[in-house]
């Protein structure tokens, strides 16, 4: 188990790092009120029964274990509309050859499994740094819709319980409803400028009411509280309309009191 703990290790820091670089990605744009492609991202390295299952299934050696299982760390990245999946394979392709390198891809939303499945796939070298030296792992990151996900999860835990010989009847069941996740996609796409308008407002509004309850809290530390007052009330009248044009009025007249006091400082 000691041996299997010091392998899998960097592949536990891929995850880690490939994550936090995904959401801050996904954050950045959020910070400044753009859309962001990505909605959310999750990761895990596999167990160690389930790699030997995996080497068993297909012929590996063990030591051949790492050089022909391209999934030992996987990142999957979640989107609102599946042209989301193709911004996001272009913000990965940006990075190819820079903080890793593209090995290939599989795009399963042109061209779906026999099962139903849809997903776009891409397989990457990785370079980590360990405490032993550098080493570049593989690791796949699969690049999915909210809907696709969904149906992914459920194949999935059927495919375990029936140990993959899932019944016909079943798997009938099982690509109806993936065609159903599909055209679920497919209507999310028609209306998806006003879905993404929608959440622009919202991320600007959110800004917008950050910034005046910081700018507020400085004015207070400063001492003046005939302004925080003042401004607290007029923030409270103007957050209860819910006027976004109001509410950056009240921010730039309170930035503008800030900045002031500040420059006698």
């Amino acid at each position: 188990m000691r041996h299997w703990k010091k392998i899998l290790i960097p592949y536990e820091q891929a995850v880690e790092e490939l994550k936090v670089k995904f959401k801050a990605i996904r954050n950045e744009l959020r910070e400044i009120s753009e859309y962001s492609p990505i909605e959310f991202v999750t990761g895990r390295v596999k167990k160690v029964s389930s790699i030997l299952e995996k080497a068993k299934k297909y012929g590996f050696a063990e030591n051949e274990i790492e050089e022909k299982i391209e999934d030992i760390a996987g990142i999957r990245i979640m989107c609102q509309f599946v042209d989301d999946i193709y911004k996001v394979v272009e913000l990965i392709e940006q990075r190819d050859g820079k903080d890793l390198k593209i090995v290939y891809v599989k795009d399963y939303i042109k061209n779906r499994k026999e099962s139903g499945y849809r997903s776009y796939h891409m397989i990457i070298k990785y370079p980590i740094q360990t405490a032993f030296g550098n080493k570049e792992i593989l690791a796949e990151i699969q690049i999915r819709t909210l809907a696709m996900n969904f149906w992914a999860t459920i194949e999935h835990s059927i495919n375990y319980k029936y140990k993959k010989n899932v019944p016909e009847p079943i798997k009938e069941r099982l690509k109806k409803s993936a065609e159903a996740a599909y055209h679920l996609d497919k209507e999310m796409w028609e209306i998806r400028h006003e879905v993404i308008n929608a959440q622009k407002l919202f991320e600007i509004k959110s800004n917008t009411v950050s910034s005046i309850v910081n700018n507020i809290q400085i004015l207070q530390y400063i001492g003046k509280e005939n302004e925080v007052n003042a401004f607290q009330e007029k923030f409270d009248k103007v957050l209860g309309k819910g006027n976004i044009v109001e509410l950056n009025d009240l921010s730039d007249d309170i930035k503008y009191m800030v900045d002031k006091y500040k420059a006698f400082d």
